[in-house]
């Protein structure tokens, strides 16, 4: 009796593995698929740079933030930005087809925007940036003034700090530089606990509680969308040990529209609060609930908040 419940335990679990790696490959090859043929490379003096495109009107640059590429970036332009927009959204340094160098500094990839929207015949350009791409955008906007028509901050990271809250921030962070690793760990977790996921992705679980079903579609849209993580993996560490621009962005003369939640737990409210007193005639516009998935939460103000940003920075 003991040995056939044991062989039939035995056979389940054979059977649950191949069940699971099934799924699992099924999700990787449409990640894969769904990168392939959607981007363009151009070479560079910081290596291949990768983009996106689509739209026509007022240039905007889309930078994703971390675990993102340009398909976040594509995202993200698809769910903030309205209609007679040219959005240009390339992946990072380390992510996608994007070369990473060792060495490299937020400041070359600043200078990679530049020369990427030189490529493109854009002479000025609105930004608009997510989360870890706000170290960059910051300092594109301070290195290179006369190309930034405006600035909007979402959830951005802007600066570094030692008080006992950024340290547990930082430690979020860590862990999520770990499962960003490889694709069967990222899969793995965002599989089976999307919602302690979510959590250490700076949204809590009465924030997780209460979304819609329009916005936790939109936010598993954002997790899905990073698979596949091994081809990003290079761009996380950079962005996990690269400097904060810190008070640089003091320098900063570019419209800045700062929009972030007061309880995101992984890109601290106090970013939002050191942007707003270091830019000169920036806005912060705060959000009590939304965590680090203000995208999602506020999806509807945040757009509105852009269209009346871009329409007051466009040409005349």
């Amino acid at each position: 009796m003991v040995k056939r419940v044991i062989s039939w335990l035995v056979v389940v679990s054979v059977v649950a593995a191949i069940a699971v790696w099934a799924v699992h490959a099924r999700d990787m090859r449409r990640a894969y698929e769904r990168i392939r043929g959607g981007s363009r490379v151009m070479p560079s003096p910081f290596g291949d740079i990768e983009y996106a495109e689509g739209g026509a009107g007022q240039p905007v640059l889309v930078i994703h933030g971390s675990g993102g590429g340009f398909d976040q970036g594509a995202l993200l332009a698809g769910a903030v930005l309205g209609d007679n927009v040219r959005w240009i959204a390339p992946s990072r340094f380390g992510y996608l087809r994007s070369t990473f160098h060792q060495g490299a500094t937020f400041d070359d990839q600043a200078h990679a925007y530049a020369f990427l929207l030189d490529h493109l015949g854009i002479d000025r350009a609105a930004v608009v940036t997510l989360s870890h791409g706000g170290p960059s955008a910051l300092l594109f906007a301070a290195l290179h003034p006369d190309r930034v028509s405006s600035l909007t901050l979402i959830s951005a990271g802007v600066a570094s700090s030692n008080d006992a809250h950024q340290a547990r921030a930082n430690q979020q962070g860590n862990a999520l530089t770990a499962i960003f690793q490889r694709d069967w760990r990222y899969w793995a977790v965002t599989t089976a606990f999307r919602g302690r996921f979510l959590q250490l992705m700076g949204v809590s679980a009465s924030v997780i509680a209460r979304l819609t079903p329009e916005q936790r579609a939109l936010a598993d849209q954002v997790i899905d969308f990073m698979n596949p993580v091994s081809r990003r993996a290079a761009g996380v560490t950079f962005d996990n040990r690269a400097a904060m621009p810190n008070e640089r962005i003091a320098a900063i003369r570019a419209p800045t529209l700062i929009l972030h939640g007061r309880d995101d737990t992984l890109q601290l409210y106090r970013n939002a609060e050191f942007a707003a007193a270091t830019i000169p005639g920036s806005r912060l516009v705060s959000f009590d609930h939304g965590g680090h998935l203000i995208l999602a939460v506020e999806q509807t103000r945040i757009r509105a908040l852009l269209a009346e940003q871009l329409r007051s920075a466009a040409p005349r």
